[in-house]
């Protein structure tokens, strides 16, 4: 055997070493999520019991039933494979009986919009005979066609559910025999139990029904949107998928669609009592143009939560409303001089004698504990932060539990806080946390990450003791060290009129500061929302980083994170403040030694393609380039709900709106835009692109567009998302010069 120099050794070592780290990451591979953490999605925790959490298999073939306490798989709580009498090999998700009995198992989803869909349902029971065993037997719900949103009732005897905007009954104990509760739904005028478009996007919801508490009697909001005008897009017959219907002649899609300053859905509240089959109208007090974004039944039968917001959406009223008498008396009301955030809503939970509510009363968001008979009890949180979101009350413990952001803005932790004021951070490590407890606040499902950290998801005490690692990603890691990754930091800067905004930057891994590199801005920008955080991300701006360029993403005003006077100062005049921002951020980086002030560019989706819009007409000649996905470009042409907001309308604010439109600035528009959108999008519509255009067109500025056939908001399909980000990244480098490796 020959020996092996020392020398020679270290030079295997160094080559090893210089080897590892040094892949290239390629754009496919970032598109279709090689570098995507994993994770656990559909954790649902049984109810009535705190020590269990369930969860589907990745085949969606079965459902596991795991321990809270050990992360243990405990039993298969349903297979498809066993199950009796079972039609389908997979399923997409389920749900459970309020008592945790049932089993509702979905089927053949088909998707409606964002929170909406229809399948067909199936019962499944997991009580046990004397012998212990469960009868293992799957119940078609119903024979009459897809169904929406089934809900059960609090025993477990009944579901309601939706078809073709009417609610039906399902009674078990009698056969699951089928009856009808409404009879005037129909399409685009008459809306039972579910919410129209506008109400499901703005106001994050897709069921519009709750039973009692007793199981006696079932409310439901009825949308009258037949006043509503329509709005109509086409449809081709496409590739992925492919509409033979549509080979020859296009087809078209109809809705309605109120947008800023036209009619909304005439709303009004119903019950209907099981047992008498007598139907009531609620004597709710709401505007003529009011909303009510939400119904619940608190534990007491006789009181049925009812939410109301005027059209402002400035007033907040809760009131508590008798199902038989229909008489309804005012709980709580919250004001604001500007608007309430939709958040509020699901933040409000009903105990047997307290409810919570969520507040930005004081300037910051906080946590309020209110009596059942509207009195407030205590303000459980106060400072200078917000309270993201309440997660629970243990009476036990006469603890509540919340996630904030009281260590910085960037970052969330969860914490419970004790009646007397005696707090307990719940999460070790500093990052961005989110929990999902158990039904009796015992044990708590923590996932966790920072900007370097992948997803790290643990099982804990409500003390926070980590009981159980389920998820490190430690293949996700290895497989990173593998590749020449870019790094990302965090940094603030004063803009001219000294506000302090936070960002990160993104430098490729091989920086050097002897070199001048081409910018490319992220941003989002929209009212409360956050892209500086604390959080773990591979994306394509990670690729483009990788490329040579360097990233940069800052949120302005108007973003989320900072209490109610930084996000609310862009109230009645959006865009304006938020694009000075990224302009005030283009002349930092610009002023960087580093940076090629020739070369900076700005790209969004949404909000933030309208941002680019904005930003690249500001007046300062800043970007070289920018890319505007999916962009808003006039507030007339956006919906009631969201637009209102924060603008109200157009005869209330014209100035506002004037101020806020890409179309008033458009002569100003500077440097290289590529506009892209999808013509099937039912949420910031294609005219935003196509008038944007065409003014574009008559005031002779050259620019580049790429449209999607079919594809809605998220455009993607098929090869639609490669094509899709293929083009941006060619379009960056082609107008910025590409980057400098």
């Amino acid at each position: 055997m020959k020996k092996i120099s020392i020398a020679f050794l270290l030079c295997l070592l160094v080559s090893a070493v210089f080897a590892q780290g040094n892949k290239p990451l390629e754009l496919s591979d970032v598109v279709t999520g090689k570098f995507r953490p994993e994770n656990i999605y559909g954790v649902i925790p049984i109810p009535g019991d705190g020590e269990h959490y369930t969860q589907m298999n990745r085949e969606g073939t079965q459902i596991i039933k795991y321990s809270f306490k050990t992360g243990e798989q405990v039993e298969v709580l349903f297979d498809a494979a066993t199950a009796r009498e079972c039609p389908f090999k997979r399923f997409d998700s389920y749900s459970f009986s309020p008592d945790g009995s049932m089993l509702l198992i979905a089927t053949e989803t088909t998707p409606i919009y964002r929170r909406s869909y229809t399948a067909i349902h199936y019962l499944y029971s997991l009580k046990r005979n004397i012998d212990g065993k469960i009868n293992n037997v799957v119940e078609r719900l119903s024979d009459g066609g897809p169904q929406q949103v089934p809900v059960f009732s609090p025993d477990g005897s009944m579901v309601a559910f939706v078809r073709d905007n009417n609610i039906f009954l399902v009674k078990r104990y009698f056969g699951n025999s089928e009856s009808q509760v409404t009879e005037d739904g129909k399409r685009n005028e008459v809306l039972n139990g579910i919410p129209d478009w506008v109400y499901e996007e703005e106001f994050s919801f897709n069921c519009a029904m709750e039973f009692s508490a007793d199981s006696k009697m079932l409310a439901f909001i009825r949308f009258d949107e037949s006043a509503v005008p329509s709005y109509t897009f086409p449809l081709f017959a496409g590739k992925e998928p492919h509409i033979e219907a549509y080979e020859k002649y296009p087809g078209a899609y109809t809705y309605k669609y109120p947008k800023t300053g036209e009619v909304n859905s005439k709303v009004t509240v119903h019950t209907f009592d099981i047992k008498s089959k007598v139907t009531r109208k609620m004597q709710v007090p709401l505007d003529e143009d009011g909303y009510i974004p939400r119904i619940r039944f608190t534990k007491d039968p006789n009181k049925l939560a009812i939410m109301t917001l005027n059209r402002h959406q400035n007033r907040l009223d809760i009131y508590f409303g008798d199902p038989r008498s229909t008489v309804c008396k005012l709980a709580l009301r919250d004001e604001s001089d500007t608007y309430i955030k939709e958040a509020v809503f699901d933040n409000i939970i009903f105990y047997d004698d307290y409810f919570s509510f969520v507040s930005e009363k004081s300037g910051f968001n906080h946590l309020y504990w209110y009596t059942m008979g509207g009195n407030l009890q205590k303000q459980i949180t106060s400072g200078n932060y917000e309270v993201k979101d309440f997660l629970g009350y243990a009476p036990q413990e006469d603890a509540f539990y919340y996630t904030s952001n009281e260590e910085s803005p960037l970052r969330t932790a969860v914490y419970k806080i004790d009646r007397k004021g005696k707090k307990t951070k719940l999460s070790a490590q500093e990052g961005t946390n989110s929990a999902q407890f158990s039904t009796d606040m015992k044990y708590f499902m923590n996932r966790y990450s920072n900007l370097n950290t992948p997803t790290l998801i643990t099982l804990n005490d409500n003390n926070g003791k980590v009981l159980k690692t389920l998820i490190d990603n430690a293949a996700l890691k290895q497989t990173l060290s593998e590749y020449n990754m870019p790094t990302k930091e965090f940094f603030t800067f004063q803009t001219s009129i000294g506000t302090q905004l936070n960002g990160w930057i993104m430098k490729p891994a091989n920086f050097s500061a002897s070199k001048k590199y081409p910018v490319i801005q992220y941003q989002y920008s929209g009212p409360g929302s956050q892209q500086v955080t604390d959080a773990f991300s591979i994306s394509w701006e990670t690729y483009m980083a990788s490329q040579g360029y360097i990233i940069v993403c800052v949120d302005g005003r108007g973003t989320g994170g900072r209490g109610a006077e930084f996000e609310k100062c862009t109230y009645l005049n959006l865009g304006v403040k938020e694009a000075r921002d990224q302009v005030e951020t283009a002349l930092y980086m610009a002023r960087q030694p580093y940076v090629d002030k020739n070369r900076i560019g700005i790209w969004g989706w949404s909000y933030g393609g309208y941002m680019t819009l904005m930003s690249m007409s500001e007046g300062t000649p800043v970007f070289k380039a920018g890319v505007a996905v999916a962009a808003v470009t006039d507030w007339h042409y956006y919906d009631t709900i969201y637009g209102e907001r924060f603008m109200r309308t157009y005869k209330e604010n014209a100035e506002g709106y004037k101020s806020s439109s890409a179309f008033t600035r458009a002569n100003q528009l500077s440097g290289d835009l590529l506009l892209v959108h999808g013509m099937a999008d039912d949420n910031v519509h294609y005219q935003n692109c196509a008038e944007y255009a065409e003014q574009l067109v008559q005031l002779g500025k050259q620019f580049d567009m790429q449209v999607y056939t079919n594809r809605n908001h998220s455009i993607f399909g098929g090869n639609t998302r490669m094509h899709l980000y293929t083009r941006i990244t060619n379009f960056f480098n082609e107008k910025l010069g590409g980057g400098n490796k």
